[in-house]
């Protein structure tokens, strides 16, 4: 297990702790269900990890739950209601419309447009107790963000996924999850999906 910055314990890491490099993961913009949209996350083995699935098709979703491969909940995220700014709440398995359970952390969309436009800084996590955990910047739509802890070190990275044939592309539906090793990907993975439903 490893311990996030969050402060909480985490699924079993895909991160090779021993080597200190980072773990690439491939995420399709697709769900392998069909007539769903969704998320399918593939190791460096070609294993599925993560999936998302959405029944509504493409519609802008209240709840969204991040599942391992056996479809076992991992986190829900929830749209924060009565919010000026576009935040969502993370909570650590499912829950329902009744939860009384503490959010791991809420991501929340930059709205400072100087902000924005100085640094690109897309959004920030804060912990449960409000504190600030991590800033994410770049540009989601062309696959190239960066997450940075509170001491400015980058755990996360967004990629495009480079071809191995040349003239071939992957557009932008498939693209590269670096994940530094220490960091959750279940996280991680979490705050692709989150950038996917402020930005897409």
């Amino acid at each position: 297990m490893v311990e996030s910055v969050l402060g909480d314990n985490v699924e079993e890491s895909v991160v090779d702790e021993e080597s200190c490099k980072p773990t690439s993961l491939t995420v399709w913009k697709k769900s392998l269900v069909y007539s769903c949209s969704g998320f399918s996350v593939i190791d460096h083995c070609g294993n599925l990890r993560y999936r998302v699935e959405n029944y509504a098709g493409h519609s802008r979703m209240e709840d969204i739950v991040l599942m391992d491969a056996a479809g076992k909940s991992l986190l829900t995220m929830r749209r924060k209601k009565m919010s000026w700014h576009n935040s969502w709440l993370v909570f650590d398995g499912e829950v329902d419309d009744h939860c009384k359970m503490r959010p791991i952390c809420c991501v929340r969309k930059c709205m400072n447009l100087l902000l924005l436009l100085q640094a690109k800084v897309l959004a920030r996590v804060f912990s449960s107790d409000d504190r600030f955990a991590y800033m994410i910047q770049g540009s989601y739509g062309r696959r190239s963000c960066r997450v940075y802890d509170n001491s400015c070190k980058l755990v996360v990275e967004i990629q495009r996924k480079a071809a191995t044939l040349e003239g071939n592309t992957f557009g932008e539906d498939v693209f590269q999850l670096i994940i530094w090793p220490g960091f959750d990907p279940v996280l991680a993975m979490a705050l692709v999906v989150l950038l996917d439903q402020m930005f897409s």
